[in-house]
């Protein structure tokens, strides 16, 4: 009796499972631009519809408050098996109460190593440090480094400033503790992609006054999230719809983590967020004349500035703070940095955020290593040892990497 009562809820679990999948592929058909360079149309969709069926499902779970969207695409991630790595030493640590974990080379040396502090990317909704193993390990292995990857806190529990706080608190500790791990104080690299980029220029930035500890050697930063004022560059226009990071994604990323309602969506991406007086105190470094001509074509529109909204502005001024837009650090500060290996893929909503920070450290006098990915996107580099979904891309951005550190 029991299970005939059940099969009618089975069925309509079934029915409704079938449903929410046909939803994300008709809206991925309708909504996303593939761009034919990228290359691999197909492995793309794929990759972006399993992407974003996680995140729907996520969605559903947190309307019926069983859990946050966040928590359960983070929690399907962890599922995947970690591929072994015999050469290396792989240990979970913590860092205080922040987790983190240790790569190393079994093989012994005879000199110190370097060392690679990675933060990894994912806005502070995604990504974790079992969804980062793989880059961590052949960043390990193919450098010769001892890499610590950190766990900072994140959304729904915790938003900025949190992160920062974490990363600072775990790179202080670290370059505290070279020895104990056979690091070289004098080629202690920071690394992250997306967000982790950003937190890896903060940190950067953070140091620079810091006589009391190790000097960070140089910063890698991987299509990283550099700015929280402006939505109106030309990459933003031109790749709204690619995946894997879509304009609608990066806004919802970005009004949770600066705890700032969706609601002013529109508003923001008018730029009518910010008093006029502030986009023309950016405009030096913020603004599309600093980006090279062939970054303007594929259907650039400049979009006009909005009137000032203050209720918008008493809530969202935050985004002027430095710690969540290190692109718009005092030149004193971004003059002193050390040298930089600047990775931006052309279809990524972040594009310009690379090249517009590349423009800022040249002009200042400190190096910068520029790699472009031509048939890149956001989030490519994770693709990285995941076979099918594979992109060439990542292979050439681990290359580019690996290359750099071993120059220092």
């Amino acid at each position: 009796m029991a299970v005939l009562l059940l099969l009618p809820v089975l069925a309509t679990a079934c029915v409704f499972s079938v449903g929410v999948g046909l939803w994300v592929v008709c809206s991925h058909f309708l909504t996303a631009d593939i761009p034919a360079a990228i290359g691999h149309p197909v492995k793309l969709r794929v990759f972006h519809c399993l992407l974003q069926l996680l995140v729907t499902w996520g969605m559903i779970f947190e309307k019926l408050r069983l859990c946050s969207m966040p928590q359960f695409v983070r929690f399907v991630h962890d599922l995947m098996p970690l591929k072994k790595y015999p050469d290396l030493e792989i240990k979970d640590l913590r860092f205080g109460t922040i987790p983190v974990r240790l790569y190393q080379p079994k093989a012994s040396s005879n000199t110190l190593r370097p060392g690679i502090l990675f933060y990894h990317g994912g806005g502070a909704v995604l990504g974790s440090l079992r969804t980062y193993h793989d880059i961590c390990c052949h960043l390990s292995k193919e450098t010769d480094s001892v890499v610590l990857a950190v766990e900072y806190r994140r959304l729904p529990k915790h938003s900025f400033p949190v992160p920062v706080k974490d990363c600072m608190a775990v790179t202080v500790l670290f370059l505290k503790s070279l020895n104990m791990y056979g690091v070289d104080p004098a080629r202690v690299v920071v690394c992250g992609d997306s967000i982790g980029g950003g937190l890896a220029t903060l940190i950067c930035q953070n140091l620079v006054d810091n006589s009391d500890l190790p000097k960070i050697r140089a910063q890698v930063l991987i299509y990283a999230a550099l700015q929280a004022l402006d939505f109106r560059t030309p990459s933003y226009g031109q790749n709204m719809n690619v995946p894997l990071l879509s304009l609608s994604f990066a806004f919802y990323c970005w009004s949770a983590y600066l705890n700032i309602s969706p609601s002013w969506k529109s508003t923001v991406l008018k730029g009518a967020h910010l008093p006029v007086e502030v986009w023309e105190k950016y405009r030096k470094w913020l603004g599309a004349e600093n980006l090279q001509e062939r970054f303007k074509k594929r259907g650039y529109r400049q979009i006009p500035l909005g009137p000032l909204n203050e209720a918008a502005y008493l809530e969202t001024n935050l985004v002027l703070d430095v710690q969540n837009s290190p692109l718009i650090a005092d030149d004193e500060v971004v003059s002193r940095l050390p040298e930089a290996c600047i990775v931006s893929c052309e279809y990524d909503l972040l594009r310009d955020h690379s090249l517009l920070y590349k423009k800022r450290l040249e002009d200042l006098g400190v190096p910068v290593t520029w790699h472009h990915m031509e048939d890149g996107f956001h989030g490519v580099f994770n693709t990285l040892d995941m076979g099918f979904l594979y992109f060439p891309c990542s292979t050439r951005i681990l290359n580019a990497v690996v290359h750099f550190i071993e120059g220092l």
